[in-house]
């Protein structure tokens, strides 16, 4: 048979889809490693997509989406993120994940480097693998209080550097970038002259820690933002997100969207309408569960000595098991899963500044929660403080 395509050999698997798989092949599996809301999806939501479904709302859409969820998309960037932008620069995606994808299609030739977070979402550097560019990681460090390197960052941009990408509040860490440093990055993607790539799927759950949209600071139009509607309102599996671009892209726009997609289907749509312009308590209830769930991890986690990150945001711990994982904690944690039968994501897929630490996502009951983490193995008394 032909080849495929030499550059395939480059994109990275997904280290925490094979823990995932690998679980759903097990019994009485505790699953703390996929970010999955465990919360149900509001029911005015539902009932807007089983209508539009009964329907038979299901023709082709404009690429962009339908014109009441971008003029809603609209109106939600102005009031929640102090962004304002026209309808031409909304497009509605399948879920986060082909923003990101798009944005970066758009913006990386093959050969060019993008700047991106380790530990950051492991999607980042698979994109760019997809499309022949070279995924550059900088550093987020425990010495540095999990923030950007200006200092590094400059010893990494070269003449091919076109990108960078921010996550706050991050995946896996829970950290949120402070406005300041938001303002240092933009200066930093200005000097170089770099488009910026804003991954702020987790806008919605953050704990005693402002969140900035990069865009709401951006002068000349340069950030790609990048939302979702998977984790705010549950809906995961409907896959829906949407990309906010800078002015003046949209002929462009219209024709990446029709060659990748077409458009998103129908009820979806119309269930993201809902979604944005209805109630928003069962959100800012999702918030408290999810924060209600991180003090039961924590607590346990300070009982039993094992350091890890406070989170900021996001419904996720960034927890240190390098006292037991030997320097490779991806076997360990398919190891942990086969023995103790308890699904964590290991750090490593993250990027190699993640080895030696698990990301636990609490999006769960607080009885898999606590079950699960006094499964971990206990730290020597000097190795395990909290972060």
């Amino acid at each position: 048979m032909p080849s495929l395509a030499a550059h395939m050999d480059s994109v990275p698997p997904s280290g925490i889809r094979r823990i995932f798989e690998l679980a759903q092949s097990l019994d009485d599996v505790v699953f703390l490693a996929v970010g999955e809301p465990d919360v149900a999806v509001a029911p005015h939501i539902l009932e807007v997509a089983e209508s539009a479904w009964r329907a038979d709302d299901t023709d082709y859409t404009p690429n962009g989406g339908i014109p009441e969820l971008r003029q809603a998309i609209v109106d939600k960037l102005e009031r929640q993120n102090d962004i304002t932008v026209d309808t031409e620069q909304v497009w509605v995606t399948n879920g986060g994940m082909h923003a990101l994808y798009l944005a970066m299609t758009l913006t990386l030739a093959p050969g060019d480097e993008v700047l991106l977070p380790d530990p950051g979402y492991s999607t980042f550097a698979m994109n760019a693998r997809m499309i022949s560019a070279v995924p550059v990681p900088y550093t987020l460090k425990l010495s540095n209080d999990f923030l950007p390197d200006l200092d590094e960052l400059e010893r990494l941009v070269t003449g091919r550097t076109r990108m960078i990408i921010i996550n706050s509040p991050s995946n896996p860490l829970g950290a949120i970038f402070p406005k300041h440093v938001i303002e240092n990055l933009l200066a930093f993607a200005k000097k170089h002259d770099l488009w910026i790539l804003s991954d702020e799927v987790y806008e919605c759950f953050t704990y005693g820690a402002l969140h900035t949209s990069v865009a709401s600071l951006d002068t000349d139009d340069r950030v790609f933002s990048v939302f979702s509607l998977s984790k705010t309102y549950a809906l995961t599996g409907a896959r829906i997100g949407y990309l906010v671009t800078p002015p003046g892209m949209a002929a462009l726009m219209r024709s990446a969207q029709e060659a990748m997609i077409s458009c998103i289907n129908t009820p979806t749509q119309r269930a993201a309408v809902a979604a944005i312009t209805g109630p928003q308590e069962h959100v800012a209830a999702a918030a408290a569960h999810y924060r209600e769930n991180l003090g039961v991890a924590t607590r346990l986690l300070d009982e039993l000595g094992i350091r890890y990150l406070e989170p900021s945001g996001a419904f996720y711990l960034w927890v240190d098991v390098s006292y037991a994982t030997k320097g490779d904690v991806a076997e360990w944690a398919e190891r942990f899963l086969l023995e103790q039968r308890v699904a964590v994501a290991p750090g490593s897929a993250f990027g190699r500044h993640g080895e030696g630490w698990i990301r636990l996502c609490v999006a769960a009951s607080p009885h898999d929660i606590e079950t699960g983490i006094r499964r971990l193995p206990t730290p020597p008394r000097s190795a395990g403080q909290p972060a």
